[in-house]
């Protein structure tokens, strides 16, 4: 049967069930995968070509950034994000991004291919399980064994996807992707068969109990010195954010993934939380009596509020993870902007506002020691004025994708939240290189707004490929590179641990990435003079096209904590007693950031 099915895909004779797989997507309202063709998945790469009317298939050059793809198009659009690997290791080089996927609460759908059934289990070439590689990573994972379990299967995975908020996964044989597409060789029972209407995802109920909601509003209503932490889960919720912190008197905590629910300019912004945030921030953690988390599960709670310092209510999605960071005197269950709307009326209105006016003033002075920060006169160019150009220089509804490493704690403090601006990264993975693939696929998903890859030079050589993936796409993508020549952020750890740096530095000579973007066919400059900065990222975001800015600079400037603690200092110390390569360099840098912000 399967022999007379690839004969019959060669003539174009029937229906195959790969299309089958590839309809139902476009049900789904699917409209991109992206992905790398093998042997393993000619039979689905044949379902996209006879649909590519319906869903179009993005060529990358490495299936970890297709994987990256994926979740970045699930965490801008709200939509499923696909993508597509070959049996083996192709499937095997997807599991970075899908971890990212997991750990973001993505809803990402990968689809590899698998040896024919009738070699399973014979030590045949590239015969990796996925099914079972997956498990860790999956809230479904299906091995496809018979045509007849699709449509149905595919439906179960993508609302599994969508309803848990993770990965699901389907493998499927060669022999099966090209069997007709109404075979079914055992018909023990009737298939499962969804209906030929458009499928539709049920969400639960957005709105929390009405007796939660009431619970929440005693707590917050008896507060003093009320904070508001919000996270990825509101991004959707800004005006009902600012409402609920304008009736409670509140200052508002971002995450790092968060970073768009509200304006930076806000009235009661106080900027991020953890290593990476800022000093107002980390002050109102340890002095809020009573602390609103509003969708986010912030992992490090060393820097939430002492347990029993502060009363805490929580609005949360998943009931797994509601409470699990502090003893949460009101865990609710619901969707944050519904949540919020519904818990707003119950409110107050806290008429002192010195609680709040005590913190925008704090604001006031951070932002005034940032800005002393982001100067021209230094040599090397100072990483926080290449990140003020992008700032300065950026639309208002522009979307900034960033790698992790320095240049999170650049964006996390210069990269300003005004308008419809977007801002996404690996948030808990925090894995290298999602920043360059991110910008392709949000290009895809949003082809009218700017998008701009901010990334080091580290993240950025591990996938550079995909640069040329956007100009073959005629995607016009920007990227910055904060090229210091090294692992930044693991020299500034073990700095922290009290080891002098070993192994984090690239030797000479230093990359120039900008004649990778030219052989591109892309715009590409190399800059190492600060008086260079501002026209290059300017000219890069005018190309008609991907264009790249390799800017070097000063690999010495340390990401300083928003507080830095006695542990940390001590540490830090110890560090250049032992011998720390480059004492002379950072301690320089560092009089040099401290003279600047005095001269504010």
């Amino acid at each position: 049967m399967f022999i007379a099915a690839v004969t019959g895909m060669a003539a174009g004779m029937t229906d195959i069930a790969a299309e089958v797989l590839i309809e139902r997507l476009a049900a789904w309202g699917v409209d991109t995968v992206y992905g790398l063709p093998g042997d393993g998945i000619n039979g689905i790469m044949e379902g996209l070509r006879r649909h590519q009317d319906k869903v179009r298939f993005v060529l990358v050059h490495h299936e970890e950034a297709a994987a990256f793809m994926a979740t970045a198009h699930a965490k801008a659009t709200g939509r499923l994000g696909v993508c597509l690997a070959t049996s083996g290791p192709g499937g095997i080089h997807l599991l970075n991004g899908l971890y990212d996927a997991k750990l973001d609460h993505q809803p990402v759908l990968a689809i590899t291919g698998m040896q024919e059934t009738s070699v399973l289990g014979t030590g045949y070439q590239q015969e990796v399980h996925l099914e079972r590689l997956y498990d860790d990573v999956t809230e479904y994972n299906l091995l496809i064994d018979n045509p007849a379990q699709l449509p149905g299967v595919v439906d179960i995975a993508i609302r599994t996807a969508y309803a848990r908020r993770g990965v699901a996964h389907l493998t499927m044989p060669n022999d099966v992707q090209v069997a007709p597409a109404d075979a079914d060789p055992y018909q023990h029972v009737a298939p499962a068969r969804p209906p030929a209407t458009a499928p539709i995802y049920l969400s639960p109920p957005g709105v929390p109990r009405e007796e939660d909601l009431h619970a929440a509003a005693d707590v917050l209503n008896s507060a003093s010195k009320p904070a508001v932490l919000v996270g990825a889960g509101a991004l959707h919720a800004r005006a009902e954010v600012l409402a609920v912190a304008e009736a409670l008197g509140a200052p508002v905590v971002k995450t790092l993934p968060g970073k768009a629910v509200i304006p930076d300019d806000s009235p009661f912004a106080v900027g991020g939380i953890g290593l990476l945030g800022t000093r107002p921030g980390e002050d109102l953690m340890e002095e809020c009596d009573t602390l609103l988390m509003a969708g986010t599960n912030f992992p490090y709670t060393k820097h939430l509020p002492s347990p029993g310092q502060a009363r805490v209510v929580q609005i949360e999605a998943d009931p797994t993870r509601a409470g699990v960071r502090l003893p949460t005197e009101v865990p609710m269950i619901g969707d944050v902007k519904e949540g919020l709307a519904a818990l707003l009326p119950l409110l107050k209105h806290n008429d002192d506002r010195s609680h709040l006016a005590a913190y925008a003033e704090a604001m006031r002075r951070w932002r005034s020691e940032m800005h002393a920060l982001e100067t021209a006169d230094r040599r090397p160019v100072a990483p926080q004025y290449v990140i003020s150009c992008i700032d300065r220089a950026a639309s208002d509804d522009a979307i900034l994708t960033c790698d992790s490493g320095t240049i999170a704690t650049w964006a996390a403090r210069h990269w300003t939240i005004r308008g419809e601006r977007g801002f996404y990264l690996s948030g808990n993975l925090a894995t290298m290189a999602p920043g360059l693939p991110y910008a392709v696929a949000m290009q895809h998903a949003f082809p009218g707004r700017q998008v701009i890859a901010y990334v080091g030079d580290g993240g950025f050589s591990m996938l550079m490929a995909e640069f040329l993936t956007a100009a073959q796409h005629g995607l016009p993508i920007k990227v910055v590179i904060n090229n210091n020549n090294s692992l930044g952020q693991i020299l500034w750890e073990q700095m922290v641990l009290g080891y002098p740096e070993h192994g984090v530095r690239f030797g000479r000579p230093a990359s120039d990435f900008s004649a990778w973007a030219r052989s591109c066919g892309g715009y590409g400059r190399k800059v190492d003079d600060p008086a260079d900065v501002a026209e290059a990222v300017a000219q890069a975001l005018a190309h008609d096209g991907p264009a790249l800015v390799d800017v070097d600079v000063n690999p010495n400037e340390p990401p300083m904590p928003g507080k830095v603690s006695y542990e940390q200092a001590k540490k830090f110390a110890e560090a250049f007693m032992k011998g720390q390569p480059h004492r002379v360099s950072i301690a320089t840098t560092l009089f040099k950031d401290k003279i600047s912000k005095l001269g504010r």
